[in-house]
């Protein structure tokens, strides 16, 4: 076992509610983990493979990146943020969120579920951009990308600020007595996560075994009242880009801890119990899937992007030099596209670029979505389409061939 069990005694707090049977003393044990900064076990030659594995996967996908490819990069981590939502079980359509991104950029509202797994993707960009900009990874670091993360949800008062109470999982809401795992007591938190972020700068262990262990360590100090799970999912990639594993793509290995997260959740008891070889090989195995799943989608945008530039050469054919053009590159990035973020995107002016939306859409590569001229956006034809199966974590010919067959039946 990695940490050891603290016997506790849960008093009820009067000016709470609860119903009576939840009024009475009651004991639980808490884990306190061990520290990891000073982890040297030796990996068996099992987990080794599994790590060596899943790091020259991940090479290779980042093998691929060019200037041309940058907004694939933004696909990716886009996708990673919304799986990472996903296991926390925050459910939203694909088309319906990229909608609600485009209402939020031109000043619109959306609904909460929107706002919050938005949040997410704001949080993820930002943990990859301090990871590449931040000499050190402090508490302040960790808590900020919390506080990006729970900024649009309904408790955003608790966004940034590590917990002064118990938590705890599983179980009822009223106290820890018979929860399925109780985190350490907020006397040890603050101790551990300055262990934690001390290890996440640390350079002894392959990458991809030091961002299995910062992950599983802080799932286990859940430092956080709430998104303490996408919080340590943007660490894992953190830890990637420090280590200069991912420079350009990072594997979206939410969407497949998403797939199967009963899994998941069992690997981080299996951490928790002292089985860090079998937890390693695990998150290795996913990262490895995540790696191929991401190879194949960028070879598929970029297929998709090809026969858009054929759709314009044979509407228009514009001059090389083109607007038009330059939206092509910078659509996957914007799956759902307004005129302000093509603008941006583009650094074009707003009447080029606004030109070329319409070129566009007549080529049929851009959907409008409402037919005023206020706050329009369009969608990018079969983006969101392959963005659906991406989440899904669906190999794009599996996805296709399932279409087909579908199609195939219905006539």
């Amino acid at each position: 076992m990695r940490g050891m069990f603290q016997r506790e005694t849960w008093q009820h707090d009067p000016a709470l509610y609860a119903p009576a049977r939840y009024r009475k003393a009651c004991s639980y044990d808490a884990f306190i983990p061990e520290p990891i900064a000073a982890f040297a076990d030796p990996l068996s030659t099992e987990t080794a493979a599994a790590v060596s594995d899943a790091e020259t996967a991940i090479h290779a996908l980042n093998a691929r990146a060019r200037p041309a490819l940058a907004p694939l990069a933004r696909l990716l981590l886009r996708t990673e943020s919304i799986a990472s939502s996903k296991v926390e079980g925050m459910q939203m359509d694909g088309r319906d969120l990229a909608r609600a991104e485009a209402r939020v950029e031109t000043g619109g509202k959306t609904g909460p579920d929107a706002r919050e797994i938005l949040s997410n993707i704001d949080a993820m960009e930002l943990a990859v951009d301090a990871a590449s900009s931040s000499r050190d990874v402090t508490v302040d670091v960790v808590t900020s990308i919390h506080r990006a993360l729970m900024s649009g949800a309904p408790n955003a008062k608790i966004a940034g600020v590590v917990r002064a109470e118990q938590n705890w999982i599983g179980g009822n809401d009223y106290n820890p007595c018979g929860s399925a795992f109780v985190p350490p007591p907020p006397d040890h938190v603050h101790p551990l996560l300055a262990d934690l972020c001390f290890s996440v700068t640390e350079e002894s262990l392959p990458p991809l075994v030091q961002a299995a262990l910062v992950h599983a360590q802080f799932e286990t100090i859940h430092p956080f009242v709430d998104g303490n799970g996408r919080t340590g999912r943007a660490l894992i990639h953190v830890v990637l880009r420090r280590r200069g594993l991912t420079p350009a793509y990072v594997p979206p290995i939410s969407v497949v801890l998403a797939a199967n997260k009963s899994r998941y959740i069992a690997g981080l008891t299996r951490f928790r119990d002292g089985d860090v070889d079998g937890w390693i090989t695990q998150f290795a195995a996913a990262a490895t899937q995540a790696a191929g799943l991401a190879q194949a989608y960028l070879g598929a945008v970029e297929d998709l992007q090809a026969t858009w530039r054929e759709q314009l050469r044979n509407s228009l054919d514009p001059r090389a030099d083109a607007a038009a053009w330059r939206l092509i590159d910078v659509l996957p990035a914007h799956p759902v596209i307004t005129l302000a973020v093509a603008v941006a995107a583009t650094q074009r002016t707003k009447a080029v670029v606004n030109q070329a939306l319409g070129q566009l859409e007549r080529a049929g590569v851009l959907i409008r979505m409402s037919q005023g001229e206020r706050n329009r956006a369009w969608e990018a034809d079969g983006l969101l389409d392959l963005l659906a199966d991406l989440e899904a974590g669906v190999p794009p010919h599996a996805a296709r061939r399932g279409r087909e067959t579908s199609r195939h039946r219905s006539t």
